[in-house]
C-alpha cells in the first residue's frame, strides 16, 4: 500500500478518535505502535505530528527475537506467521524498510528498551520516558 494511503488511513481512525472523544489532542499524548513503518511515511507525518520520542524496541538476540515471533504467531493462531521463512522475510523486511526510522529521527529522540523484558517492565519503561518527555502536560506525539 502507498505511504499516502497508509498515513491518510491512520489519520482518519486519528480523526474518527478525536470526534468521538476517546482522544484529546489538546491534553492526550499520543503513542503509536506500528507507525511509521518507513521514512516515506514518516516524512508524511511530520506534517500532522510532532515526535518528541521513539522506543525502540531492541531485541539484540537474533535467536530469541525469531523464538518470540513463532510463539506470537501461533498464540494469535496466524500459523503462516510461524514459518520460518516468513520470519526472515519479516526481519529482512524490518533491517531495510522500519529501522531506517531511527536514523531519520536521530539519536536525540531515541529512547532503547530491552524487548526481552517481561511486558509490565516494557510498558513501565515506556511511561517514564512518556512522563519525562510530557512532564509539563503539553500535547505531544511520541
Amino acid at each position: 500500500m502507498p505511504d499516502e494511503i497508509t498515513v491518510e488511513l491512520w489519520r482518519a481512525q486519528i480523526d474518527a478518535a478525536v470526534n468521538g472523544h476517546s482522544f484529546k489532542p489538546d491534553i492526550d499524548i499520543l503513542v503509536l505502535d506500528g507507525i511509521p513503518r518507513n521514512v516515506g511515511q514518516a516524512r508524511i507525518m511530520d506534517e500532522l505530528i510532532d515526535v518528541l520520542r521513539v522506543f525502540h524496541l531492541s531485541c539484540p538476540n537474533r535467536d530469541a527475537l525469531f523464538t518470540r515471533l513463532k510463539k506470537r504467531a501461533l498464540k494469535d493462531n496466524r500459523l503462516d506467521d510461524a514459518n520460518e521463512e516468513v520470519i526472515n522475510r519479516r526481519l529482512a523486511t524490518y533491517e531495510t524498510e522500519s529501522k531506517p526510522v531511527l536514523g531519520y529521527y536521530g539519536q536525540d529522540r531515541i529512547t532503547c528498551i530491552d524487548a526481552t523484558e517481561p511486558p509490565a517492565k516494557v510498558l513501565l519503561h515506556i511511561l517514564e520516558s512518556v512522563n519525562g518527555v510530557n512532564g509539563s502536560n503539553e500535547p505531544a506525539a511520541v
